[in-house]
């Protein structure tokens, strides 16, 4: 019976560089074609507002998705090496920083508000979409977190995912205080 050889780290690491790119053209070209709808019928949206909100929130989910599905077969890669998952987890929690950033981004009432005339209106939209796919984030940490098998890597997992969660905690938090301050 013949042995099978494994496939090379190296060739593995390619094949999931690969499906990025394959996740973020498709990525591109869905948020091309949701744009040219905007572009293309304005009055739809005009009198539709809220389905075509609820439509860009499902495709920046499936987006996520997709980016999480190639992620976990990233780690399925690295886990056994300590280096490169060690450096993952680095590249993690310097994503789980950005969170935190966000909020107080958003925070700013110029960013918060979007004005127009003062040229914010895309980096608050940046961080309102970021905060918005936190949950998916957390998702993936939880899974990088269970999956690291050295220490350094479980640390600084847990640290990201500790970022991540208390980030959502105070960012609920805000929007619970701030809405009992608008009601009474």
């Amino acid at each position: 019976m013949p042995t099978l050889k494994a496939v090379p780290l190296r060739v593995q690491l390619i094949l999931v560089a690969a499906g990025y790119v394959a996740v973020l053209a498709i990525a591109a070209v869905l948020v091309f074609v949701r744009h040219m709808q905007y572009v293309n019928h304005p009055e739809e949206v005009a009198a539709a507002s809220g389905m075509y909100a609820g439509g860009d929130l499902i495709l920046e989910i499936f987006i996520g998705c997709m980016l999480l599905v190639v992620t976990f077969f990233l780690v399925l890669v690295i886990r056994n090496s300590e280096a490169f998952y060690n450096r993952y987890s680095l590249i993690l929690l310097g994503l789980s920083l950005t969170a935190p950033l966000c909020l107080a981004v958003l925070s700013i009432p110029a960013v918060g508000q979007g004005t127009v005339n003062q040229g914010t209106m895309l980096l608050g939209w940046i961080c309102l979409d970021r905060l918005f796919a936190s949950p998916l984030v957390v998702v993936g940490l939880v899974f990088s977190r269970l999956l690291a098998r050295f220490d350094r890597a479980k640390r600084l997992t847990l640290y990201a995912l500790l970022v991540e969660v208390l980030t959502l905690v105070f960012m609920t938090a805000l929007f619970l205080f701030s809405a009992r301050a608008h009601r009474g």
